[in-house]
């Protein structure tokens, strides 16, 4: 089947044009702009792409067009397709469909830490010997690569017991110009993480509650031998729960919280976050020594093992795959190293991203000077929408510069004052590269990190040059 992707260079749907073809479909796509890293995948993947929309691109038609979420009515392509009456589908429901169906799904859903959270869950599932197939909104660097195929994909067709583990990043946003349900709707779960909860997407949702609506429209679809994994005493979360659940319950809770409840406890060894022992119902307690640092991440980590064992995986053996997890590009990524400054690389797009990961790095540094350098880039950040909680997010920095690009038309002055630490607005990239540079302190060592879940303008590359 030649299946022709339209907006194929996005995280999401270059990696199911992978998924189509490894499945041995002929794969062609476009996008606005094709460029590395992803056109680079897809070309090493044999998958045709073309830059822009020109109709003439579906002379002759492919057998079916999937039609990315960023297109909308009034595209040459869409309107080509619409007025032909081509084939045509999103991409959450053709990896349903195609790929999802008949396997073991691990969904992986919430505000924050999906992606870093679905790798986690890829590596101890791959550790243990699984083999799953995955789909996750990043590159996980214990796989370099955003997707593949689980060894048992269409097994069920035969017969066989043998379904396969497949781990999909769940995200809320929606599927398609004509279909405006949350992507993770489509994805057939058996087991579902969520890991948090927050207002998010503010250009396709009104309110939390519209959010809430869709987490339950995915609730609604675990089957009652399934399980919902969530972290305790979280009110947004047990909301939606509250509406209605048929399936497995286990949640996560600190072990001092007083959530005498939660099937998951989980103890601090270092306050940093670095080494934590996690204990299961039976009261089993296992160990994880890891690279990486903050209570979002150790709750990720709990999460992953949850989920892991409703697979089967032992406690033990999901810790020691934890111990030795990587991470995942622009997750706090370190893209430069030297005796005076470590620079990460970080994908934060939302307050509590950014105060959570800031916190992480304060408890892991200690005393050491950390500069965060911050594009609101996100459709809720553009629109300003979380302008009145971001001045509190950085508290943990020593110092902010906030980028004002051309998209950001609110009073971000406003937020650099209400700081408690040093800020700074910059609206050009040189005057932003400059104020980096000197706000390194000679006497100690600085952590610069840049928070972006865009290109940012090429900033990484020219500050990592400059330093260099």
């Amino acid at each position: 089947m030649h299946i022709h992707i339209l907006g194929i260079c996005g995280t999401f749907m270059g990696s199911l044009a992978q998924l189509a073809k490894q499945l041995g479909h002929q794969v062609s796509g476009c996008d606005a702009n094709v460029y590395p890293p992803m056109s680079t995948q897809l070309e090493a993947a044999g998958i045709s792409l073309i830059e822009g929309f020109d109709p003439q691109q579906l002379q002759p038609a492919p057998d079916l067009i999937i039609v990315g979420n960023a297109m909308s009515r009034g595209n040459p392509c869409v309107e080509y397709m619409l007025d032909n009456g081509l084939p045509y589908t999103s991409g959450p429901q053709w990896l349903g469909e195609n790929i999802l169906r008949g396997q073991h799904v691990l969904s992986v859903s919430g505000t924050h830490g999906k992606t870093t959270t679905s790798s986690m869950l890829a590596k101890i599932l791959d550790f243990a010997g699984l083999k799953p197939g995955f789909l996750i909104g990043g590159v996980p660097s214990d796989f370099g690569l955003s997707a593949r195929l689980s060894e048992a994909v269409g097994s069920a067709e035969d017969g066989s017991d043998d379904k396969g583990y497949f781990v999909v990043e769940a995200d809320e946003y929606d599927s398609a110009f004509f279909d405006k349900r949350s992507k993770f709707v489509h994805y057939h779960s058996n087991t579902l993480v969520i890991n948090n909860l927050e207002f998010d997407h503010a250009d396709i949702f009104e309110n939390l509650t519209a959010i809430q609506k869709q987490f339950h429209h995915l609730v609604r679809t675990i089957p009652s031998a399934g399980s919902v994994i969530y972290p305790a005493g979280v009110e947004n979360i047990q909301q939606v729960i509250d509406q209605g659940c048929w399936s497995q319950v286990q949640t996560l809770a600190e072990q001092s919280s007083g959530e005498t409840g939660a099937q998951w406890r989980y103890r601090l060894l270092e306050k940093d976050g670095s080494s934590f022992q996690v204990i299961d119902g039976n009261d089993d307690v296992s160990e994880v020594h890891w690279q990486h640092s903050g209570l979002h991440n150790v709750l990720n980590g709990v999460g992953a093992i949850a989920a892991a064992a409703t697979v089967g995986v032992s406690l033990e053996t999901a810790c020691q795959a934890l111990s030795e997890f990587v991470g995942v590009k622009r997750r706090m990524e370190v893209i430069h190293k030297d005796s005076r400054v470590m620079v990460y690389d970080d994908f934060a797009h939302h307050p509590t991203a950014i105060k959570t990961t800031l916190e992480g790095l304060r408890a892991k540094v200690a005393e050491e000077n950390i500069i965060a350098i911050i594009e609101p880039r996100s459709a809720t950040m553009k629109m300003g929408l979380h302008q009145g909680i971001l001045s509190a997010a950085v508290d943990a920095a020593d110092q902010v510069l906030w980028y004002k690009s051309a998209a950001v038309n609110w009073d971000i002055q406003s937020v650099a004052d209400g700081c408690t630490v040093a800020a700074q607005v910059c609206d050009d990239i040189e005057q932003l590269l400059a104020s980096a540079i000197e706000s390194l302190d000679e006497a100690e060592k600085s952590h610069i990190v840049i928070m972006s879940n865009g290109g940012f303008e090429g900033f990484h590359r020219r500050l990592v040059a400059a330093l260099e």
